[in-house]
């Protein structure tokens, strides 16, 4: 129900009359950066709670954030030049915006590849969480570089009360609660099937050291 009412309200939405269509990819962009946002968020927080409780439920839950943040991310950077071309006449530019969410998106990549890549012992559960602490760093520099720069970033300034013209307020809200939804429910599916795959795991272990 939620697509279907976003999707209504996209195409009743005002065409900018300097962007053009192009710019309907605002309702799709900034939300998903919301949700690479909340899953670096879940990854970093969890994480901090792995290192204080050994909780292997909640490194658990940081790799899950950590993979739909990476998704979330990943379709910024396809969206974001789709806009950028019919806005600037460029695919990529070297803006500050884009260079700290390409930086983003290769830090928490490299955290995922960390977790497939070694032994899943208790020790890379350790250096993985410090590892997402310290990228949580990365989310108010990439909020506020815009800021940072004081006007030499070609990325228009964050959105604020207001800013949004006449007809885009509802289609915007509806894409930030569809996005929002399509979040939660890849993490927790995500967080169960890490669970399943840690279940199995031991059970294999199990019935190996029962066959030796």
């Amino acid at each position: 129900m939620l697509v279907v009412i976003y999707t209504w309200t996209v195409i009743r939405a005002p065409i900018d009359s300097v962007q053009g269509i192009v710019q309907k990819v605002l309702y799709v962009h900034p939300p998903l950066a919301w949700g690479a946002y909340l899953g670096f968020i879940v990854t970093g927080v969890c994480g901090a709670l792995y290192l204080w409780r050994r909780n292997e439920s909640t490194d658990q839950l940081a790799v899950s954030g950590a993979e739909v943040g990476v998704l979330f991310c990943s379709l910024i950077l396809v969206t974001g030049p789709i806009w950028a071309k019919g806005t600037w006449g460029k695919w990529w530019t070297w803006d500050p915006r884009l260079a700290t969410t390409l930086l983003q998106w290769f830090v928490y990549l490299a955290y995922i590849l960390l977790r497939n890549f070694s032994d899943g012992g208790a020790r890379a559960a350790r250096f993985a969480s410090l590892y997402g602490i310290v990228g949580v760093i990365l989310i108010p520099l990439n909020y506020y570089v815009i800021e940072i720069f004081e006007g030499r970033a070609m990325h228009p300034e964050n959105l604020e009360r207001g800013s949004l013209g006449d007809g885009m307020g509802l289609p915007f809200l509806m894409g930030n609660l569809t996005l929002l939804a399509a979040f939660l429910y890849l993490l927790l599916s995500r967080w169960e099937i890490e669970g399943l795959r840690t279940r199995v795991a031991r059970q294999a272990a199990t019935a190996r050291r029962g066959e030796l």
